[in-house]
C-alpha cells in the first residue's frame, strides 16, 4: 500500500457483479452485463506525530438487481461508495482510534484485497428496504384466501367489547 501511495496512480477498474461472490447473493437475478465501476487511489499524508500515514480513497458506482420489498419484483437500484481510509500499524491503534475519528481506519499489511474492499463497501451501500418509486405494477396482498380487494370492501364485523364483558362478570358476582 505504502509502493501504491507513493506511485500516486489511481487504480481504476470494471468488474463484473459474477466476480464478486457476496454481492451477486444480493443479487435478484442473473444479469450477465451487470458490473461496478470503481477506483482506488493512495496518497501520503503527513502525520500529526511525524512522519506519513497512508490513506486510501476508493470510489465505486453500479446498479444492483434487487427485489422491491413492495411488489417482490426486479428493481434496478443505484449504488454509489465514496470513502477514505486510513491505514495504522496495529489492531490495537485502529482500536483505540476508531471512535475519534470520521475516516475508516485499516491495518497496514503487506497485501490489500482493493476488490474485497470495494465489495465491502458496496455491501454496505444496499438499502435495507429497496423499492421502486412506483412500483410497476400494484403489490397484491392477501391474508389466506381473502384478497386485497376483499380486505378493503369487507364490512366491519360487531365484536364485542371485552370491557363489557367483564363488566357482566362483575355484575354477576
Amino acid at each position: 500500500m505504502l509502493a501504491f501511495a507513493q506511485d500516486e496512480q489511481p487504480f481504476m477498474a470494471t468488474t463484473m457483479l459474477q466476480n464478486m461472490e457476496r454481492l451477486q447473493q444480493e443479487s435478484q437475478r442473473q444479469m450477465p452485463d451487470v458490473a461496478a465501476n470503481w477506483q482506488a487511489r493512495a496518497e501520503l499524508r503527513a502525520a500529526p506525530n511525524g512522519g506519513d500515514q497512508v490513506w486510501l480513497h476508493v470510489q465505486a458506482q453500479m446498479s444492483m438487481p434487487l427485489a422491491c420489498q413492495r411488489c417482490m419484483g426486479p428493481v434496478l437500484v443505484p449504488l454509489a461508495v465514496d470513502q477514505w481510509f486510513r491505514f495504522v500499524d496495529t489492531e490495537d491503534t485502529a482500536m483505540a482510534q476508531d471512535d475519534a475519528c470520521d475516516e475508516d481506519l485499516l491495518v497496514m499489511a503487506p497485501q490489500v484485497d482493493l476488490l474485497a474492499l470495494v465489495e465491502d463497501e458496496l455491501l454496505m451501500a444496499i438499502p435495507l428496504v429497496p423499492m421502486h418509486d412506483e412500483c410497476p405494477v400494484a403489490p397484491q396482498i392477501s391474508a389466506g384466501a381473502i384478497t386485497q380487494s376483499e380486505l378493503l370492501h369487507a364490512a366491519p364485523e360487531h365484536k364485542p367489547n371485552p370491557f363489557a364483558a367483564l363488566a357482566q362478570l362483575k355484575k354477576a358476582r
